[in-house]
């Protein structure tokens, strides 16, 4: 079974698009829509709900009124001016950190467990999809992509199914690392913007920093294809697996509105280029060692 984590370090890069493109050529894989803070591959491999469970990820203090003697020491030592005046904790201000708990002389102070969010498994045309959906504010978010890959390995466990395709979180915080740690490969879509440099070469510190082997394409390469051959000339310097070029479609946009992948939509040069860059993957993958989970 391999792991291949879609990443792009920034947002509006094309990532979910190429990950829906993925799922619809792979035919035998799981796939995980990762960025649990704004989800929306579900928009276009449309998938159906089988199992729906809360998340639960953190606890929140509360204040029994029954117990409190408005000693004031909660106040005192919130750091986060959580507590009112008149002793409620403000769910939105409180970070958890149990300081009112442990100082509260009358044990007035409760933790209760937070639902954060919901998590999925799903069935869509593409195959099985888990996802999430995180509330709004919620934090833990590498808590719940990594409950979202343990479901995802145990699927793929269970029915055969060789290949587990990511469409992780922008960025390179929490719940990119949360995304990739373990992973077979990462795929690292980006543009040619100074700002999609600038974020390619953090993903790639990320990836060397844990170990895992990345390989990269270029999205919309002829907007800018002076920048287009830095970012080649980048990866080849240091190492990451060229896959290929995508150009600049407006077919794209009028997939995703249709509700459907690039491939599916249309068998023009763009979406030529995204198989090859998919064959590529998997010649990649291939390659690979299986790596412990």
């Amino acid at each position: 079974m391999k792991e291949l984590v879609i990443i792009s370090g920034k947002g509006g890069t094309g990532k979910t698009s190429l990950t829906a493109s993925f799922a619809c050529l792979a035919h035998n894989a799981i796939i995980i829509d990762a960025d649990v803070d704004a989800a929306d591959l579900h928009l276009i491999l449309k998938p159906e709900i089988l199992k729906q469970e809360e998340f639960s990820g953190g606890s929140k203090a509360n204040i029994d009124k029954n117990v409190c003697t408005k000693c004031s020491a909660c106040i005192e030592v919130c750091n986060f001016d959580a507590v009112t005046d008149d002793f409620v904790i403000d769910a939105v201000e409180c970070e958890g950190c149990k300081l009112c708990f442990e100082f509260c002389p009358e044990n007035a102070v409760k933790f209760s467990r937070q639902i954060c969010g919901e998590w999925y498994i799903s069935d869509s045309r593409a195959g099985t999809m888990i996802h999430a959906k995180l509330g709004i504010a919620q934090e833990n978010s590498g808590m719940l992509v990594s409950l979202l890959r343990r479901e995802a390995q145990k699927a793929a466990r269970q029915k055969g199914i060789p290949l587990i395709i990511t469409d992780g979180p922008p960025g390179t915080g929490c719940p990119v690392i949360a995304s990739v740690t373990g992973a077979d490969a990462v795929l690292i879509i980006t543009e040619p913007t100074l700002s999609g440099m600038h974020d390619m070469k953090r993903v790639k510190e990320l990836t060397d920093l844990l170990k895992i082997p990345a390989m990269f394409c270029i999205n919309k390469y002829d907007i800018n294809t002076e920048i287009t051959e830095e970012i080649q000339e980048f990866g080849s310097e240091h190492g990451l697996k060229f896959l290929g070029n995508i150009p600049y479609d407006s077919d794209l946009t009028k997939a995703m509105l249709a509700q459907k992948s690039l491939v599916e939509f249309s068998d023009n040069d763009t979406a030529k280029a995204v198989k090859d860059i998919w064959k590529n993957a998997g010649n990649f993958l291939a390659g690979l060692k299986d790596r412990l989970m």
